[in-house]
């Protein structure tokens, strides 16, 4: 029996022609294996028996790695392997024959225990080599110029190998047969410290760390800044250069034992943190670790990972502490990837520069995750986990590129049912991000081979991802809401292709009605929505400075919240939150509130956090989106409180959420003294029960029983679990997206999704 075989999905750069090589040879049939454009093709000659058990086992025994989508098995039209001819690997064909839905770039895999062996093995040739790899592990997303996957079209092949390395490379029996990005001291990458090398190099950067310095480092997808994590004066410099007076810093210790000494992690974060993608996991922070505070400002979680390349745990081994590992560069600009890049934005921050000279192909930073409960969120998908591609419920008819948004920005190209969410670009603010996101694009449209056709972005015509959108060459463009696309995001990623109810809570986007929305209820599918609930809306005095202002989103409530029928605020209170702010600024805010000058209003969730917390002296400024909504989660902690008084209005055919009553009574209690973490705590018991309550008033009207939770406020762990348990205690199905992110990351998902639905109906 004579077969051809092709194999689809994540099956290279994930040792598949080794594994199916020792698989043909183990059950003796003839033929050969080779890489095509994105998929395995295999020619099988042998015994009916043997042929049918190789089909069954490329599933049941695939490299752990491998994520096989489909297998297509049928005769053979050519002439057959000669009987006793043996199974080879063959040089890879670029057919162009594929489709481009078949085309899977795999994500960078962190070191595997068997090159840490070699690592740290005094007799093996590769020891203390930073770039040590196999087909198990390593580099794959940042190297990769182009499929079929093979080390001439990746960066290594700048590194002709040695005649050992060759010969491993060559060998069915070696894990490092057809690994492409294998390297040895003799043959590979190194390290560079001005006129130092290798080993020195590494020396002279591990000094500057131990004794306070910052050092910059040429890592995966970009460059990292690393200083001691158990220094506060080297962190206090770092945030001081970075321009990063707030934001938490990730720590990266040595190992699971170390990174529960540091966190108290559950057994979902400890299942992440160890996970072939080794993101950065948040968790809470245990008190008497050595880290100071200064490492996560305001916030009571701390964000661990474990090593991701050789060099890192050679820098952790050496230095025997844990590291402050963080992107490479100034706040709010994009990671530098290369020396000269590096030199330009990082040259006042860090003490020294650790190079080395394999190029990055693609930028990418770290992923971050959150346990919460039995769900793992992804907080920001990149290295180890983009570009590996999503199913999407709906098949695309034409190819698609969605926009994404404008903050924690992310594109997406969708054809056929899968989506590849590109990696996470940053806050689209000013050129260089744009070029980044350019860049990545570029990118991945090669790579992948999706030719967009149609363009999906965000209503908002200020978004720099919407005027890019508009730019484009495109038979089609689809504007997709924002809040529509937060929820689709959560329904595509369950495969939802039904009617389901939407809650999507987070900062700003633009309605269909020209408002600023984000604490909505939508009666949803994949092509459409309907409004049946909303948080009452509020002036943002000074708009964008409100939002950096937490004290003066909470005077925009104070002093003009949308009028629902509830008398207003007492102005005994309004005065005693006056009192702790500067006279000028609360007459020039509720001058302009009155007068609506400069004031858009919006039914937004995440800026009632920020409300909230500014009314408890929590957070009056902040130096990064969401920072109020954070200390207001860290000062609940795991406290229970009965909720603050709340009430529903009906405006415009919809219920909405008056929040009178709740800040009335949150104000109240803190000036009479009642603790903060009491009030805190029962802030978010009672939007749970807000949710709740709009949530049971659309079900009544007949709206679906599953619900999908989307959107920025969705990764305060104390606000998700509160509200899950109070609507799945009501008999709801409720979803919340894990692979994808709930925030602004998860935006261009959905809008593929929203676009691919909506092309099906034409």
């Amino acid at each position: 029996m004579a077969r051809a075989v092709t194999v689809f999905g994540r099956v290279q750069g994930v040792g598949f022609r080794p594994f199916v090589h020792r698989l043909a040879t183990r059950l003796g049939l003839d033929g050969w294996v080779l890489n095509a454009d994105g998929r395995v093709e295999l020619t099988v000659a042998g015994p009916p028996p043997s042929v049918q058990t190789l089909v069954e086992l490329l599933r049941a025994e695939a490299p752990p790695l491998a994520d096989i989508r489909r297998v297509t098995v049928v005769d053979l039209s050519g002439p057959p392997p000669p009987p006793g001819s043996g199974f080879t690997v063959r040089a890879s064909a670029r057919t162009g024959s594929g489709r481009p839905a078949d085309r899977e770039i795999p994500p960078d895999v962190a070191t595997c225990e068997a090159c840490l062996r070699e690592l740290f093995g005094p007799a093996d040739r590769r020891y203390r080599y930073p770039f040590v790899n196999c087909t198990n592990c390593g580099p794959r997303a940042t190297v990769i110029e182009d499929l079929p996957y093979d080390r001439e079209r990746t960066v290594m092949r700048r590194f002709p190998l040695c005649a050992a390395c060759a010969a491993e490379y060559a060998d069915p029996a070696d894990r490092r047969f057809h690994a492409e990005p294998v390297a040895c001291p003799d043959c590979g990458p190194r390290l560079e410290w001005g006129d130092l090398t290798g080993e020195e190099a590494l020396r002279a950067a591990e000094s500057v760390v131990d004794s306070g310095g910052i050092v910059a480092i040429k890592g995966l997808g970009g460059f990292q800044l690393v200083c001691d994590a158990t220094d506060a004066e080297a962190v206090n410099r770092l945030r001081a250069r970075k321009l990063r007076p707030a934001k938490p810093f990730a720590v990266m210790t040595s190992d699971i034992a170390a990174a529960r000494r540091l966190a108290r992690l559950s057994s979902a974060g400890v299942t992440a943190l160890t996970s072939p993608a080794t993101p950065v996991v948040l968790a809470p922070a245990r008190q008497g670790s050595g880290i100071p505070p200064g490492v996560h400002v305001g916030t009571d979680h701390i964000g661990v990972f474990l090593p991701t390349t050789p060099l890192h745990h050679l820098l952790l081994r050496d230095l025997g502490r844990p590291l402050v590992v963080t992107s490479g560069n100034r706040s709010g600009e994009p990671i530098a990837t290369d020396e000269a890049s590096a030199w330009e934005t990082l040259a006042g921050v860090a003490d020294g520069f650790l190079f080395h000279d394999r190029p990055i192909r693609a930028r990418y930073d770290d992923s971050v995750v959150r346990a919460v409960g039995r769900t793992v969120l992804t907080v920001r998908r990149a290295r180890g986990l983009a570009p590996a591609p999503l199913a999407i419920p709906v098949a695309a008819a034409q190819p698609v590129v969605a926009a994404g948004a404008q903050l924690k920005h992310t594109f997406a190209l969708a054809e056929g049912t899968r989506a590849v969410l590109g990696p996470h670009t940053g806050d689209l603010e000013d050129a260089r991000t744009l070029d980044a996101f350019e860049a990545a694009y570029a990118d991945l449209v090669r790579l992948t081979g999706i030719e967009p056709q149609v363009v999906a972005h965000d209503l908002h015509p200020g978004y720099l991802s919407t005027q890019w959108a508009r730019a484009q060459p495109a038979e089609r463009r689809i504007a997709v809401q924002h809040h529509h696309a937060h929820v689709a995001a959560c329904a595509a990623e369950h495969g939802l292709d039904r009617p389901f109810l939407g809650v999507a809570y987070d900062g700003l986007g633009l309605g269909d009605d020209g408002t600023l929305w984000g604490g909505e209820i939508l009666v949803a599918d994949l092509t459409r929505y309907r409004r049946v609930g909303r948080f009452a809306t509020a002036p943002l005095p000074g708009g964008a400075a409100a939002v950096r202002r937490p004290a003066r989103m909470a005077m925009g409530y104070l002093y003009g919240v949308e009028a629902l029928g509830e008398p207003g605020f007492p102005p005994s209170l309004v005065g005693a939150f006056e009192r702790r702010l500067a006279p000028e600024e609360t007459r020039v805010v509720r001058a302009m509130v009155e007068r609506g000058v400069n004031c858009p209003r919006a039914s937004s969730a995440g800026r009632l956090f920020d409300a909230a917390a500014g009314l408890l002296g929590l957070c009056d400024d902040a130096t990064y989106e969401g920072q109020a909504a954070v200390a207001l989660e860290t000062a609940a902690g795991d406290e229970y409180a009965e909720a603050l008084p709340w009430r529903l209005a009906r405006a415009d055919g919809l219920w909405v959420y008056d929040p009178v009553p709740t800040l009335t009574a949150l104000l109240d209690r803190a000036v009479a003294g009642e603790r903060t973490s009491t009030l805190a705590a029962a802030f978010h018991r009672t939007l749970a029960e807000v949710t709740s309550g709009l949530v049971q008033r659309a079900v009544a009207a007949g709206a679906p029983s599953t619900l999908c939770l989307s959107g920025g406020c969705f990764q305060n762990a104390h606000l998700l679990a509160e509200t899950r348990s109070l609507l799945e205690e009501q008999g709801l199905r409720v979803l919340v997206g894990s692979a994808v992110p709930v925030n602004d990351g998860g935006i261009s998902y959905g809008q593929a999704a929203v676009a691919a639905a909506r092309l099906r109906e034409g």
